[in-house]
């Protein structure tokens, strides 16, 4: 019995480091990805722009939106492409999170965001990306633009507190209707 027991700790002990070892590679190969379509990209302050991947990383929990936190802007902004991404060996659900954080031009912002919020990953990650976009150390402030970043702002936050549970989705679409969404 006691043999049994110290069998089956082994046995889980194993496949929790298996998991853990696992995990770290699937994260590895997305910082690896990242760094190559991302070199030399700079952000608004002139900072490689791979910080602002990593700092959306840090504030995910699971292991499938950490991926896709280091990967969520490589279809939008490199010549990446969801086959090069799958060729590289991540996973289906975790390009898929990837395509869904991608919005295309001609998609309304309020549209984009409803559309991703029925993906646990991608929902994940936007949450970040947004707290990362509006933290109050980042966001620029422009006298000749002033009125587009408040707007830009009001999207972020109404953005975050629908994603977030504290607004309804027929809430949400009122509330961008008024800043307006695009």
């Amino acid at each position: 019995m006691e043999s049994t027991q110290r069998n089956a700790q082994a046995t889980a002990q194993a496949t929790a480091q298996a998991t853990a070892q696992a995990t770290a590679q699937a994260i590895e190969l997305a910082t690896e990805l990242a760094l190559n379509f991302h070199r030399g990209q700079r952000d608004a302050d002139g900072d490689p722009y791979i910080l602002h991947l990593m700092r959306v990383m840090l504030k995910c929990h699971s292991a499938s939106a950490k991926q896709a936190g280091l990967l969520h802007d490589i279809l939008e902004d490199t010549a990446a492409t969801e086959e090069d991404l799958i060729q590289a060996g991540i996973c289906p659900n975790v390009t898929q999170s990837v395509k869904r954080l991608t919005r295309p031009a001609h998609i309304d912002y309020a549209d984009y965001i409803l559309a991703l919020a029925d993906d646990p990953i991608a929902k994940e990650v936007k949450i970040a990306d947004i707290e990362d976009n509006y933290a109050i150390g980042r966001v620029k402030y422009r006298s000749e633009h002033r009125l587009e970043d408040a707007h830009r702002l009001e999207r972020y936050i109404l953005s975050h507190r629908f994603l977030s549970g504290h607004l309804q989705s027929t809430e949400y679409i009122e509330a961008m209707k008024l800043v307006g969404s695009a």
